[in-house]
């Protein structure tokens, strides 16, 4: 098999790319249209990141969780703080607003301020009873101080759920169907019909409608994402085309680039929509991704023309020589950034497999569309211009080689030590690295949605959910009075927890129907005793309203409660130990024998997803440095030139890793992807240099020295062009208003510049130190594919 990557097979392929031009064109053409018409088989996201395999023990018990009680993130909350709200004329329009909701198929409920009920004790009957607060409309600013006196200092039941005591801050609270959750349903609701709703009463108010709750940031984040894509793929296509442009100085070879790498987006979209998996966060980066990678390529193969063009003027035999000296070149380092982005494919987590199969295609797709398309075209073109030729000869990358040549030659041992100071210091840096599961920190922070996050994390401490599910192992066990004031004791500690949100229970429920039994007196709002309860029992038997107010809390058959909290926006040490202590509480409260007690949530399932996908970095990270060392050990066949490949593109990362930590940037689902992109990207240059080093070893009858600073004049120039195009082309990630996507350009464009250093001045000093070690006419006298060619990496820059 590896005999096909020998010089006489790209000879082949040259010769059958060139006599089919026009068949290869037809074909490209007609793949490009089948690619398009699988773009309407591409969907975005409804949900948010489940990071965890399907049968992890977290997700099992989430979905435990969910036959019982359904659907828990289905609430969205509107809220005022406006003291102007409590008039007769603001308060009617606020009623009004929330009753407006109601006709809508994708609502199921809505509870506002008017529709809330007292429970009211009718001796008579012996049942309770419920009466609003509200009748119809309020008449009177006397009536608006009496609802405000009743809701603040009377009925505690409601308090930290539907208005704050303390602030007056007010929420209206909108439960959307469970089955239109994770559907295009409930964003065309939230963004055609909310959104204008809103917008209409705070424009006739004058009132400030905070609005939040899982469904409403989950849509406005993934239209973020939809409205990005655009703004990632024009900005990596006008960035690198600038920069290509700046350096080749012409429209004709800039053109070619900008058609491979547009066709290569296109052909992307097709790939995400033949395998149906839907566009997130992750894979919305895929296609300017497929644009910064691509343009290196192009640079690669024209940069190889140019140059061939310019040595002897035969337009055929240079584009013969691009394919046959640079095809297989750009193959392997092709081959390496793919695999960097595959080793995704063999970790659990279906988002990241997802991500990985659809970028390690694309690659591969951007390779054979740059091999078949750039030859192909200039056949079509005339001879380039000798003003496009000029950047062959520039001063500043001459002046740049000759620095690097002569810091290799006269100054190791300033390189090393800069390097082990690196080491050290990139050390201590990694310890200060923390971990964040935070479902919101990587959302734009500059939006209103966000802004009201912060707003209802302030007012009622948080809006994600956090469950505590109990099963009593017995029908009808949650109300027994045992079981009832175990609940209530764990949520005396949620409630001391400033975390949390107070705990909304079927305690909270009995608590208001003892205070309703004795003529809704609040100071009675507590569990009643074991005479009390019978009593109060055989008047909530008689209440048949009781059974819906009843049924969020409990399931149909009495065998499971659950206690629902709202969490603040937190790091993963603070989830971990408010876990720890819940943990510790609920063992102490609940024998096991008993109870089966589980802690689950959104909020939880993604921390513990961080958590897990730490762990798949390592392993990701571990087998792409594998990969390629198995390259360079059937490249090379010798132990000690894999270790010494393999220590330039190890040392950026751990500089990437030590500023992260310096700078307090967490290891976190967008950044952990750093590091893999970054090393398949990085190892890319080692390859172009070692392998052209190798040529130079055969030429120069095994002189070391002369070989490695030939290698490094030749290949300095196309190694700092490509790396100037992928610092540039990543770093258009950082206009995103995504934080983790800020970060991930950020790190991974300083990661491949300390790569780019590293290659060009580390590589070859470790070569020269250890020439006599790793170089020899025995290891390298028998090369496994016959002339990994990069000669285009300027061999005419010789000269410089």
């Amino acid at each position: 098999m590896f005999k096909l990557f020998t010089t006489g097979f790209w000879e082949a392929i040259a010769r059958l790319i060139l006599r089919n031009k026009i068949f290869i064109l037809i074909a490209i053409i007609l793949a490009t249209i089948f690619f398009s018409s699988q773009w309407k088989h591409m969907r975005f996201s409804s949900t948010e990141a489940n990071l965890l395999p399907d049968d992890h023990e977290v997700n099992l018990v989430y979905n435990e969780f969910l036959e019982i009680f359904g659907e828990e993130g289905n609430l969205v909350v509107l809220g005022v703080k406006d003291s102007t709200l409590f008039s007769v004329k603001q308060l009617n329009a606020w009623n009004k607003l929330a009753d407006s909701f109601k006709g809508y198929d994708e609502v199921e409920a809505v509870l506002s301020i008017k529709d809330l009920k007292k429970l009211v004790k009718n001796t008579e009957k012996v049942q309770f009873e419920l009466e609003p607060f509200i009748t119809d409309s309020i008449s009177s600013i006397e009536e608006v101080n009496k609802l405000q006196d009743e809701l603040f200092n009377q009925y505690p039941f409601y308090d930290n759920f539907l208005f704050n005591a303390e602030t007056k801050t007010i929420r209206t609270a909108l439960y959307l169907k469970k089955d239109i959750i994770n559907t295009p349903a409930r964003k065309a609701f939230i963004l055609n019909n909310l959104q204008e709703k809103i917008d209409a009463f705070e424009a006739q108010t004058g009132l400030d409608v905070r609005v939040s709750g899982m469904p409403y940031i989950r849509t406005l984040s993934s239209q973020s994402i939809i409205d990005e894509i655009p703004i990632f793929i024009g900005g990596a296509l006008f960035v690198t085309s600038l920069i290509f442009f700046l350096f080749f100085r012409s429209f004709r070879a800039t053109f070619i680039s900008l058609v491979v790498v547009c066709i290569g987006v296109m052909w992307t979209f097709g790939i995400l929509g033949i395998l149906g998996y839907e566009i997130t966060v992750l894979t919305a980066l895929i296609p300017p991704l497929i644009i910064v990678i691509g343009i290196p390529n192009c640079i690669f193969l024209i940069n190889k023309f140019q140059h061939e063009v310019k040595s002897h003027g035969n337009k055929v035999k240079s584009l013969q020589r691009v394919i046959t000296k640079v095809g297989n070149a750009t193959l392997m380092t092709n081959v390496t950034t793919a695999s960097g982005f595959a080793t995704f494919i063999l970790t659990e987590s279906t988002l990241l497999k997802e991500f990985g199969i659809v970028a390690s295609l694309s690659i591969l797709a951007i390779f054979t569309l740059c091999l078949l398309i750039i030859p192909i075209m200039y056949t079509f073109l005339p001879y380039p211009k000798e003003r496009h030729l000029e950047h062959l000869n520039k001063r500043w990358i001459g002046a740049f080689v000759n620095w690097m040549e002569s810091m290799v030659k006269n100054k190791k041992i300033t390189i090393y030590i800069t390097t082990l100071i690196l080491i050290v210091v990139s050390i201590i840096g990694i310890h200060q690295i923390k971990i964040s599961g935070s479902l919101i920190e990587d959302m734009p922070q500059n939006t209103e949605f966000f802004k009201d996050i912060r707003f209802f994390e302030s007012e009622f401490n948080g809006i994600m959910p956090l469950e505590i599910m109990i099963d009593t192992k017995r029908k009808k066990g949650v109300m027994k009075l045992a079981t009832l004031k175990r609940m209530d004791e764990l949520e005396e500690l949620i409630t001391d927890i400033p975390e949390l949100s107070r705990p909304i229970s079927v305690v909270s429920l009995v608590k208001y129907s003892k205070q309703a039994y004795y003529n809704g007196n609040p100071k009675y709002y507590q569990l009643p005793t074991s005479q009390e309860n019978s009593f109060i029992l055989s008047y909530a038997k008689n209440s048949t309203s009781n059974v819906d107010m009843l049924s969020n809390f409990v399931d149909s058959t009495g065998q499971y409660a659950r206690i629902t909290t709202f969490m603040k926006d937190i790091g993963t040490d603070k989830m971990e130990r408010i876990q720890e202590d819940l943990q510790a509480e609920i063992d102490k409260l609940f024998p096991k024998e008993r109870y089966n007690v589980i802690i689950t949530g959104k909020a939880l399932v993604f921390q513990k997803g961080t958590k897990y996908l730490v762990k798949n970095l390592a392993i990701s990270l571990t087998l792409a440095i594998v990969l390629i060392a198995l390259f360079m050990a059937y490249l090379f066949r010798s132990f000690k030139m894999i270790i010494v490949s393999l220590i330039p593109n190890l040392l950026p990362l751990l500089v990437t890793a030590g500023i992260m930590g310096y700078i307090g940037v967490p290891i976190k689902p967008s950044t952990i992807l750093v590091f893999s992109i970054a090393f398949g990207i990085s190892v890319d240059d080692t390859i172009h240099f070692l392998a052209k080093y190798r040529q130079e070893l055969q030429a120069n009858n095994w002189k070391i020295k002369k070989s490695v600073y030939a290698a490094l004049r030749e290949t300095g120039v196309s190694m700092i062009y490509t790396s100037i195009v992928l610092f540039f082309g990543f770093s258009v990630f950082t206009i995103s208003s995504f934080g983790g996507t800020v970060a991930l350009g950020a790190l991974v464009s300083i990661t491949l510049l300390f790569a780019m250093l590293s290659n060009l001045l580390l590589l070859p000093s470790l070569l020269l130190s250890l020439e006599r070690n790793i170089a020899n006419k025995e290891v390298l006298r028998k090369p496994s594919i016959n002339v990994i060619a990069l000669e285009d990496d300027n061999e005419d820059d010789k000269s410089n």
